[in-house]
């Protein structure tokens, strides 16, 4: 039967449910992992196998090439299926899939999410035009070069419409990886969300590979950042918008400007997009921040949810609603 923490338990702790125990989230992380790699060797290994059949050729890793916009799909889409095998891992370990991994009221909180969005659209443009604007006047440079060259409307529509398509699976996807399995499989054993905030963000900058110690440590901000947001807010939404944005806007200007065939993500990052993104960060956090505490958003799992899953546990009377190691107050 599938199970929810006790009432009061602030998000890294949805996993400690009262069917937890110490090497369920371990062994569906293994689980999750090793899903995780056959599925995307099947999915390179079918592109391959068509690869061959229509005779395209192939990159310096042996991986097949099909062009910007097909390879930027397959990468995306790689990423993107790690959402089905997330829920199917919460499966796995007698969890709700996926309420327990989008907030602490057991599902996503469409309308949060929304307002989310709203707040990161203006302040992802404003990162953009202020890097932009700092690379100028410290390097002389640009990161939108000149020399990369408008591809036109159709190939620009066909770019756009992959990036719609597929950017806010493969953004949700990772959020709720990092932040929300990751969180809370470490979070099941300790009381202190801070160590699992740490460990995600290391991970998640990790990811993305090594390009230079700005770009890096930048990542690793955001991991931080996105995960106390997590914590604070009560599920992954504040995370999921600023990311979705964020990725949005950088590949639609990739695929406008022919840069989607490029390597480079946000490892590769200048000092001056560093800080630039930094300072676009803490403002996000602090206006979402303040938003949900004036709404009142949950950020415990309230007693009314807990009772109405069958065979959950019931409220202990006197509980204290307030996550602990974080100072979130009790908001209904």
């Amino acid at each position: 039967m599938l199970s929810t923490a006790p009432p009061g338990s602030p998000y890294h702790r949805l996993g400690r449910t009262d069917r937890h125990r110490w090497w369920r989230p371990l062994v569906a992380t293994v689980a999750l992992a090793a899903s995780a790699l056959v599925v995307v060797c099947l999915l390179f290994g079918v592109a391959a196998a068509v690869a061959e059949l229509t005779d395209r050729p192939f990159d310096a890793d042996g991986l097949p090439t099909f062009g910007p916009i097909p390879d930027a799909a397959l990468l995306l889409a790689s990423l993107a299926l790690l959402l089905p095998l997330l829920l199917g891992a919460a499966w796995l370990i007698q969890r709700r899939p996926a309420g327990t991994l989008s907030s602490v009221l057991g599902r996503l909180r469409w309308g949060w999410l929304g307002r989310c969005l709203l707040v990161a659209t203006p302040l992802v443009v404003v990162m953009l035009f202020g890097a932009d604007l700092l690379l100028g006047l410290t390097d002389d440079s640009s990161m939108f070069d000149p020399a990369e060259m408008w591809v036109g409307w159709p190939e620009f529509a066909a770019g756009l419409l992959m990036v719609v398509l597929l950017v806010p699976f493969q953004a949700a996807a990772e959020e709720y990886a990092f932040r929300g399995w990751l969180l809370q499989a470490v979070g099941a054993h300790l009381r202190s969300p801070w160590p699992a905030i740490a460990l995600q963000a290391v991970l998640f900058a990790a990811a993305h590979g090594w390009g230079t110690g700005w770009g890096f440590l930048d990542l690793t901000f955001m991991g931080v950042l996105f995960g106390w947001l997590t914590v604070r807010t009560g599920g992954l939404e504040a995370a999921i918008a600023l990311h979705v944005v964020n990725n949005l806007t950088g590949f639609a200007l990739a695929a406008a400007f022919g840069g989607l065939a490029a390597d480079e993500t946000m490892a590769d990052a200048p000092w001056q997009l560093v800080l630039v993104d930094v300072l676009i960060l803490s403002a996000y956090a602090l206006v979402i921040d303040r938003l949900a505490a004036r709404r009142g958003l949950a950020t415990v799992v309230p007693p009314a949810l807990v009772a109405a899953v069958p065979g959950g546990p019931v409220a202990p009377s006197g509980v204290e609603l307030r996550p602990p190691g974080v100072g979130v107050e009790s908001r209904g």
